[in-house]
């Protein structure tokens, strides 16, 4: 069957208390005892134990309701049949035998009409004159015993009402008649023939008094082949063949079951469908039975139910109750997991490690800030240096954002962390690259200088893009968490993959191919304190870092479970930003703490890197006051030296080879080998004399 259904016995309440008589329809309560005592009934007749029943009376009478409108065309024909007997009258025989044989032999095969009689009584309640017919299959009817003669009808009958009252009083025995539908009699309640051993309906026309005598014609329905159906009604189902009042009749417990029903059709026997319990009590979804996984037998159920009402047994349905599944699970066979475990000591220690890193970020940060003016920091822009820092402390609290179980919320700031870190963190280390690549490629004598203000500019769209993208993602999309398995078959909550991050997945592999052909670029560049070199590293541990964990996600662990994921999340962290940090701060910070952070690098001086240029804007950018300073005093002693150097040359190219001008003994221009022979200022080594 479909998903249970718990609310459909509630809704066929009302309408089966709409068809009883107004003093039943006002307690709920004794309805149901009505229909209890109905459901003992037919269990004493579905195990034959109706020897106290059809000793003692010849009939057993249900008090459940069920739709007739089935044999419209078998009432018809009693309606017309007690019409025919008011025209023509009660006195003969022959009239009553000639109309109630008529029933009988007129009817159609699937009408099931197995019986039939007609009724002349006189005033005083006596019967007059009688005529009954039984008919078996498909034979002949065949005259039966009819009441006797000279006295009243047996009041145990149910087809019979006394009548006196039959025009005036409604009996017990009859059905309530259907709203809105006109009828010359009434249809009784199902009841089972001792005699016939056969459920029968059977319907009763009174015939209005003609010269003195009353008359009552009856019709009798065989409804063995009905099925007694107590689940609740099925809209998907043919329920024509059940009678509606034994609907939601089931004994399960409605919190962990639901009821299926199981017609007994495969059982030989006339009535096989008139039994008590045809169901099967299933587990709802995200309940079990270990000794019971196909379900309970509902007759067990029902004689448990029994139990109780005759004997009060407390809990009596809990051997009919199933178990819980655990949390997560939708179906399931037994109390096995079906949510991966959260190792949460090894998550927390791996938390506290990122949130650790990401405080001394923020120290370094202040460290930063607090150095600037040292020579060391300085150099490398503490402007872009405190933005990589700032990025690498976003990254880190992506460890925090992955934490807890995941749902929408952490997914957004999931995404956030990482694309969002990442973007600064790399965009500021790959400005300092570019603005090396830049200088290093100029040739000219002009050295190209680029600000940090410049830097900035260009920096500011590829975060601009990054922040439109993010926030387009979030409101139009937000990231949501979906169940997957890991290798064991357990669920748990992971990020969804679409479209949106494979898009800024192959942006940032893009950003990166870029970032590594910048820094192949400046390989052979120098800088002071190795800045250029170190940086690069950095941009090709983030790439290799990067691909390495797509690849492990995506192809050698694919099915990880969720300490893993988190586990390689913090390894991705740690590789790509802690060293990201150590490369570009732990030597400047040991300068700094060794004392020589306002040393010149002597091994770029070795390499013939001045201090004042700092290779156009790889080190020192010529931003502030100090430098200036510096360079203009260095400029200063050029220039004073190239004009001693053209004022010696001016003299020299004057006093040469000029017979005017006579050198003094002593001079510059005597000619003379000895020591004391004028120098060149340009070059001390060669003497006057030698030019």
């Amino acid at each position: 069957m479909g998903g249970p259904r718990r609310v459909s016995s509630a809704l066929l309440l009302p309408f089966a208390l709409l068809a009883l008589p107004t003093s039943d329809a006002a307690n709920a309560t004794t309805y149901r005892e009505k229909v209890e005592s109905s459901l003992r009934l037919v269990h004493a007749v579905a195990s034959g134990a109706t020897g106290a029943l059809c000793v003692t009376h010849r009939y057993g009478r249900l008090r459940a309701p069920l739709h007739a409108a089935r044999w419209d065309t078998a009432r018809a024909r009693a309606d017309l049949a007690a019409n025919v007997l008011y025209q023509l009258g009660l006195e003969t025989a022959e009239t009553l035998m000639a109309v109630s044989q008529g029933l009988v032999m007129g009817a159609d095969p699937s009408e099931r009409a197995v019986g039939s009689r007609a009724l002349a009584l006189r005033s005083d309640g006596v019967v007059n004159s009688a005529v009954a017919w039984e008919r078996y299959g498909t034979a002949e009817p065949v005259p039966v015993v009819t009441p006797q003669l000279e006295k009243p009808p047996d009041p145990e009958y149910p087809w019979y009402v006394s009548a006196h009252n039959s025009e005036s009083l409604r009996s017990s025995k009859f059905m309530p008649s259907p709203p809105g539908v006109t009828m010359e009699g009434w249809w009784t309640y199902p009841y089972y023939s001792c005699e016939a051993k056969r459920w029968l309906l059977s319907y009763t026309v009174p015939v209005s008094t003609v010269r003195g005598l009353k008359g009552v014609v009856s019709l009798d329905i065989d409804i063995s082949n009905l099925e007694i159906n107590q689940c609740e009604a099925d809209v998907e189902d043919d329920c024509s063949n059940q009678i509606y009042s034994f609907h939601g009749t089931h004994k399960c417990p409605n919190e962990t079951t639901y009821c299926e029903y199981k017609p007994n059709r495969e059982v030989g026997g006339r009535h096989a469908g008139w039994a008590r319990g045809l169901y099967i009590c299933k587990c709802r979804p995200g309940y079990y039975s270990i000794n019971h996984p196909e379900g309970f037998n509902g007759s067990l159920v029902e004689v448990a139910y029994q139990e109780f009402e005759e004997s009060g047994v407390e809990n009596w349905s809990e051997p009919y109750e199933c178990l819980k599944c655990q949390p997560g699970c939708e179906t399931c066979k037994g109390p096995e997991p079906c949510l991966a475990t959260y190792n949460w000591p090894f998550r927390i220690s791996l938390l506290v490690i990122s949130v650790s890193c990401a405080v001394m970020t923020v120290c370094l940060t202040i460290y930063t800030r607090h150095h600037r003016r040292v020579k060391v920091f300085r150099v490398a822009s503490p402007v872009f240096l405190s933005i990589t820092l700032l990025g690498c402390a976003i990254m880190y609290m992506e460890m925090a954002a992955i934490f807890p179980v995941l749902d929408r919320y952490s997914c957004i700031a999931t995404k956030w962390t990482r694309h969002m870190g990442f973007c600064i963190t790399y965009t500021a280390l790959l400005m300092k690259t570019w603005r090396v690549s830049l200088t290093y490629r100029v040739k000219s004598a002009h050295k190209l200088k680029l600000t940090d203000k410049q830097l900035l500019q260009w920096m500011a769209p590829i975060l601009l893009i990054m922040l439109v993208y993010l926030g387009t993602w979030t409101l139009s999309a937000p990231p949501d968490a979906e169940v997957i398995t890991d290798n064991k078959g357990l669920k748990f909550m992971q990020c969804s993959y679409n479209w949106w991050d494979h898009s800024l997945a192959i942006g940032e592999i893009l950003f990166l191919l870029w970032g590594v052909r910048v820094c192949y670029r400046v390989r052979h560049a120098e800088s002071l304190y190795n800045e250029a070199r170190l940086i690069s590293i950095a941009i090709y541990n983030i790439f290799t870092v990067n691909s390495l964990m797509i690849a492990f996600h995506l192809l050698i662990l694919p099915r990880a479970g969720p300490d893993i994921k988190y586990l390689l999340g913090f390894i991705r962290t740690q590789l790509s930003t802690s060293t990201t940090v150590l490369l570009v701060f732990l030597p400047k910070v040991l300068r700094v703490v060794r004392g020589t952070g306002d040393t010149w690098d002597s091994r770029a001086r070795a390499r013939g890197v001045p201090a004042s240029s700092s290779l156009n804007g790889i080190g020192l950018v010529p931003d502030d006051p100090p430098d200036l300073y510096q360079e203009n005093e260095e400029l200063k002693e050029e220039v004073q030296k190239l004009a001693a150097q053209i004022e010696f040359m001016k003299i020299v190219q004057m006093e040469m080879h000029n017979r005017h001008l006579r050198p003094r003994p002593g001079g510059y221009f005597t000619a003379s080998t000895n020591s004391n022979a004028p120098q060149s200022p340009m070059h001390p080594t060669v003497n006057v004399s030698q030019v």
